[in-house]
């Protein structure tokens, strides 16, 4: 791995395009060769949970609303399919629908490091490219890992969190970077996209904060579908505010530390394995991936705490993220609000420890229902719980050894009596270190729980099938990544959603 020192620079200096982050972030992705055997495994592990996700999604209104977006832009050309309508759409807008699809129940993969990020949330919009340039799926794959790590190293580099900046704006970077390498374009075009991504993407963090609205879904989807547009551009020749993160009137000195203050991007050099995707990891549990282990670990104290009622009161001693974003750091009444909204209580690690605590077992869709988050012990139980941070595990968190890092927390649990029952859980069973690590079955079983009910047996079949030779895929065969399911079903439910411009 190669560190890049970035810094702002005055508009005086001229700097290069070469010694700018985005031309060595376009130099990456247009460096990328085939990816090794265990990357390219992987990247079709992240292709069928995407479409788990997905599927399960369906029928929710926000997924449904993208798709009625998308549908009414056809394509001119051969278009990219649509999870749940059978249909054929411009690409950037069937970006925007599946990756709403995709990211609505918050249970694709994640990537921790000094920033927090969702890498699969490139696969839509490099999907939906590969299908409307007719790549095959060599090339998605290809494009995929290189969008990985871009992602995992602005991500490990630089923290837009402290300063209250929405993390898709590093995630339009890759995914400008991934589609130029499925496209084989220019480092001097990619690096122009990213430019134009990173500019059109930036956000604060209220999209996660007090009451926390269906935008959480739709963020990334505008970030694939503004990354497809810049790239688009690019390729028509128009420029980009430049430089983007060096300018002293751009994105490192206005958004993030000012105009004085460094940090170190670390890149794999030219002929270097793409190894990235390799370190993110995949949920089990539909929530915050931080709440993760803490599901586990709540399951597991079930059998030592004996009946809910007996409990005084829970403190979980965590990292700053886990205290601050979605813990009682955070200083949101929502995150106790047995009204609040799905999207709030799965950014509530109070009220997933109490439900998960009492359930022993955690489900997508009943663990949040509203008669689920308002039953009276339910409630008493979750306002009980409280985080603080513990800077060891602040310190555990942000371990550079991957081996080493940790997510979850320490749970002190006093009772009645006043006795204590305390104990730890450092990552999730499904982490690559934890009890028991996603592996392809995982990934099949996930596939088939999820897509129950709304994919038949043998479709679910074929596309299993059909996504485990991704590699060999045809540019027609594409759509075959993209499950079938009931759609006089999903027609009905359509037809309930107000009209709007489109």
């Amino acid at each position: 791995m190669i560190d890049h020192r970035v810094r702002v620079r005055p508009s005086a200096d001229r700097l290069a395009p070469e010694d700018q982050l985005a031309w060595k972030l376009a130099a990456v992705a247009t460096a990328t060769g085939e990816p090794t055997a265990e990357a390219a495994a992987m990247a079709v592990n992240r292709v069928i949970d995407n479409a788990a996700v997905a599927v399960a999604a369906l029928l929710r209104r926000p997924v449904a609303v993208a798709r009625a977006q998308a549908t009414a832009h056809g394509a001119a050309g051969p278009g990219a399919s649509v999870f749940g309508s059978g249909l054929r759409v411009s690409p950037e807008w069937a970006a925007w629908a599946n990756g709403t699809a995709v990211r609505e129940l918050d249970f694709h993969d994640t990537y921790l490091a000094a920033d927090y990020s969702h890498p699969g949330d490139n696969i839509p919009p490099l999907l939906a490219v590969a299908q409307h340039t007719g790549r095959t799926g060599a090339d998605l794959l290809r494009g995929i890992v290189a969008a990985y790590e871009v992602h995992v190293a602005l991500v490990r580099g630089i923290r837009l969190h402290a300063h209250r900046i929405d993390h898709v704006a590093h995630l339009s970077a890759a995914t400008a970077c991934g589609l130029g390498a499925l496209l084989r374009l220019p480092t001097a075009t990619v690096y122009q996209a990213v430019q134009q991504a990173v500019h059109t993407t930036t956000a604060t963090r209220q999209s996660r904060k007090g009451e926390i609205s269906s935008w959480k879904a739709y963020a990334p989807a505008f970030a694939g579908k503004a990354a497809v547009e810049a790239v688009d551009r690019a390729m028509r020749g128009e420029r980009s505010p430049s430089p983007i993160y060096e300018g002293e009137d751009g994105f490192l000195a206005w958004m993030l530390d000012g105009p004085g203050a460094e940090w170190t991007v670390s890149l794999p050099a030219p002929d270097e394995p793409r190894r990235a995707i390799l370190e993110t990891y995949t949920k089990e549990h539909s929530a915050e991936y931080q709440a993760q282990a803490v599901i586990d670990l709540a399951r597991r104290l079930r059998e030592r705490t004996g009946p809910p009622q007996r409990i005084r009161s829970v403190v979980l001693h965590t990292s700053h993220h886990t205290h601050h974003v979605i813990g009682s750091g955070a200083n949101d009444p929502q995150k106790y609000d047995p009204g609040a909204s799905r999207e709030t209580l799965d950014h509530s690690v109070p009220y997933i420890f109490a439900v998960a605590l009492e359930d022993g077992a955690w489900h997508h869709e009943r663990s949040y229902a509203p008669e689920r988050a308002r039953r009276p012990g339910t409630v008493e139980l979750w306002r009980r719980i409280s985080t603080v941070e513990d800077p060891e595990w602040t310190r555990r968190y942000h371990d550079p050894d991957p081996d080493r890092r940790a997510f979850g927390a320490r749970a002190v649990l006093t009772l009645d009596d006043g006795s204590v029952i305390e104990d730890e859980l450092a990552v999730a069973d499904a982490h690559p270190a934890g009890a028991r690590p996603f592996d392809r079955a995982a990934y099949l079983r996930k596939f088939r729980t999820l897509a129950e009910g709304t994919v038949g047996a043998a479709e679910q079949d074929r596309f299993l099938g059909t996504a485990g030779r991704l590699a060999e895929l045809t540019g027609p065969q594409l759509a075959g990544l993209f499950p079938e399911a009931g759609t006089d079903r999903i027609a009905t439910f359509d037809a309930t959603l107000p009209e709007g411009l489109f």
